[in-house]
């Protein structure tokens, strides 16, 4: 068997989003002023935007949770896939950088869809633990990192059996490779990566787009 993986040349990763992105001007927007801000790599990326997109639109997603919203890339992608009655909750805790996502959901007419959560994360998903457990169809978990083993136990906790899970920054620039590396951040997404690989209560794909994106499905 094989074991070898194409490499992404930075030839080809322009080649990729010319031909397997399809952008629009307001998603440019988005990505541009961003940009500007100290954290902008807090963002995903375009393409995993789009694959978030149509998995909604594959899977036929009608409630899905977002932990960690930043200026709002992931779940303007999300929400304008939704149909027209779906519903997304943000959690977040910087009302500066949602509000940016605020002014995109409203300019692409989907902020009807979306419920934004200020707060500790861990709180507000304890709540929904207690009010709708088991009923969302997909969760997207991207924030502190430290908290990821955590998230992860909520997050199975809200979907419903069937339910999607995605789960950023697995690859973490490629330092959860190196041994070296032995800071907690990355010591932590080795841990839910493993975590992971041996929970049958998931079935599960590590996908090495962006910054290594996990998809998996609860069982």
């Amino acid at each position: 068997m094989s074991t070898s993986h194409l490499q992404i040349t930075d030839q080809l990763s322009r080649y990729l989003l010319e031909v397997g992105f399809r952008d629009d001007p307001l998603l440019q927007e988005l990505r541009a002023e961003t940009a500007r801000l100290p954290n902008a790599v807090m963002q995903i990326a375009p393409d995993q935007g789009q694959f978030m997109a149509l998995l909604v639109q594959i899977a036929g997603v009608r409630k899905a949770l977002e932990i960690g919203t930043f200026t709002g890339y992931s779940s303007l992608s999300v929400a304008r896939a939704l149909p027209g009655d779906g519903r997304l909750i943000c959690c977040d805790v910087s009302r500066e950088y949602t509000d940016v996502a605020r002014r995109y959901w409203d300019r692409a007419g989907v902020a009807g869809k979306i419920e934004l959560r200020l707060g500790p994360a861990l709180e507000t998903l304890e709540n929904l633990r207690q009010s709708e457990p088991g009923t969302f169809d997909m969760v997207f978990i991207d924030a502190d990192k430290g908290n990821y083993p955590n998230y992860y136990e909520a997050s199975l906790d809200l979907l419903r059996a069937g339910g999607i899970l995605l789960i950023d920054n697995v690859l973490w620039s490629g330092d959860v490779a190196d041994p070296a590396v032995t800071d907690a951040d990355t010591t932590t997404l080795r841990r839910i990566n493993s975590l992971i690989r041996d929970d049958k209560r998931v079935d599960f794909c590590l996908l090495p787009i962006a910054d290594g994106l996990t998809l998996a499905r609860k069982r």
